[in-house]
């Protein structure tokens, strides 16, 4: 497989560590409010990235944390009067309802920041040992950009140009504002009761140290894979290299993978231009997870995605043009068992698709497979030239592509629904009409059916329903 490592700025074969065994780092939601689409559109990605990496063999340990302590979760505690776990909960367990929605893999682990304050102040005090901390007037600790060689080289900064010495406080901050970064922030008043015991103070650990620490606890000191968005590549992740790197001495992360920012209509999403939107409300607005998850991932992950209602249409009509040939594969296939090949143009779908999902995750071309094999089912299908044991042959194909993907078969519950007793009446009224060559009847009630909803359709085996 080959990826796009954001540290060499090329693509490069994924090699692990440990044959056979992806040790995967994503980073997770700051738990302070519901998440947006734009957070989503990571998230996605990094399922992807996990699914490709199962469809490839690989052994897969993930680690995604939970940002349960920071600036924003601070504020947003004491705005709300409540304990700072009494805040951030509610909107952990959204974000887990939100992942189920989206058809999102569980990690093996979410490790909250909170729970692992320990681990924290021990990454400190070996960087006290190292020489690369010290303290401040106000009883923080900062880590000494200048004294560590190769800080800057995720970002590529130029390091003429770092102002050692210059503090910055703030957990995020722009790539300007690059200096010697808070490891533990001192508490003040604004911190309220949240504040932990340390050797050097009273204070809580600085976003970035968060991140360094969770994952040699559960990765190692050295691991493979380190994911997120464009935007936390500085300084959060540069920061987190700067922590690891410096405390153990070794390299923290072989592979830096980045998905670009998501835009609304062409715009950057903000509440003020009234396109910002949590996955919450687009499902209040008729949309459903596969759907929202089809926009999504069709999208190559380093390059900015537009998210359109227009493109939340034409993923339904996709995902109904795909749904309607697994249902006439299904019923080709009646039981049957898979063939031991596929047809050629099958087979030149599959390897198209493998190539694609091999070729840093190049879902476009990924998607461009699935619908090339569903042009030839259907076409199959229709002249009567597809074996049940062929039809079953595809039906694996399709789930093993589905194992990447994960919006074909996900979300089907509903449409596989009970019909209604009323069409089912409407249904067996126009069977009869039709049996008395009352065809005006049929007719009729053919268009009733489809006033509520249903299509029906005539076939060797009988009248067939589909709710359209």
């Amino acid at each position: 497989m080959q990826v796009y490592n954001s540290l060499s700025r090329s693509k490069e074969e994924l090699r692990t560590i440990e044959p056979g065994h992806v040790k995967l780092y994503t980073c997770g939601p700051t738990v302070y409010n519901f998440a947006h689409i734009g957070n989503f559109r990571a998230y996605t990605f990094e399922d992807v990235l996990r699914r490709a990496l199962l469809f490839d063999g690989f052994r897969v340990t993930q680690v995604m944390n939970l940002t349960d302590v920071d600036d924003k979760t601070i504020r947003g505690s004491l705005a709300a009067g409540v304990p700072l776990k009494s805040f951030t909960r509610p909107y952990i367990q959204a974000f887990f309802d939100d992942l189920k929605t989206l058809n999102i893999q569980p990690a093996e682990h979410y490790p909250a920041a909170t729970d692992h304050i320990p681990e924290m102040i021990a990454l400190v005090a070996k960087l006290f040992e190292r020489g690369l901390a010290y303290t401040s007037e106000d009883g923080s600790v900062y880590f000494s950009v200048g004294k560590l060689p190769g800080y800057g080289k995720l970002a590529h900064l130029d390091r003429e140009n770092l102002r050692a010495g210059a503090r910055v406080a703030q957990d995020e901050y722009e790539k300007e504002s690059y200096g010697d970064f808070a490891l533990w922030k001192g508490w003040d008043a604004s911190d309220g009761e949240v504040v932990w015991e340390s050797p050097w103070g009273r204070g809580r650990p600085g976003w970035h140290l968060e991140c360094s620490a969770m994952a040699m606890r559960y990765l190692g000191e050295t691991f493979d894979l380190h994911t997120g968005g464009i935007d936390n590549l500085f300084p959060h992740h540069e920061n987190e290299i700067a922590q690891a790197e410096g405390a153990t001495g070794k390299p923290f992360v072989t592979y830096w993978m980045h998905c670009a920012h998501l835009r609304v209509n062409g715009e950057k999403m903000s509440k003020s231009l009234g396109n910002f939107f949590t996955l919450r409300d687009l499902v209040d607005k008729g949309w459903s997870g596969r759907e929202i998850r089809t926009v999504l991932i069709n999208g190559h992950y380093r390059q900015a995605l537009n998210f359109t209602f227009d493109a939340l249409d034409a993923a339904r009509a996709a995902l109904a043009r795909v749904d309607e040939c697994v249902d006439a594969l299904g019923e080709r296939a009646a039981g049957a068992a898979p063939a031991e090949g596929v047809p050629v143009w099958a087979a030149e779908a599959r390897d198209a698709f493998a190539a694609a999902v091999h070729d840093d995750l190049n879902m476009p071309e990924a998607f461009a497979a699935l619908f090339a094999l569903v042009r030839g089912s259907n076409s199959a299908l229709h002249a009567g030239a597809l074996a049940a044991s062929d039809a079953a042959a595809l039906l694996a194909l399709v789930d093993r592509m589905d194992s990447v993907l994960g919006v074909i078969r996900f979300g089907r519950a509903d449409r596989a629904a009970a019909v209604p007793a009323e069409i089912t009446a409407l249904a067996e009224a126009r069977a009869a009409a039709r049996a008395a060559k009352d065809w005006a009847g049929a007719d009729r009630l053919r268009d009733e059916l489809a006033a509520k909803g249903w299509e029906v359709r005539d076939s060797k085996e009988g009248q067939k329903l589909k709710k359209l």
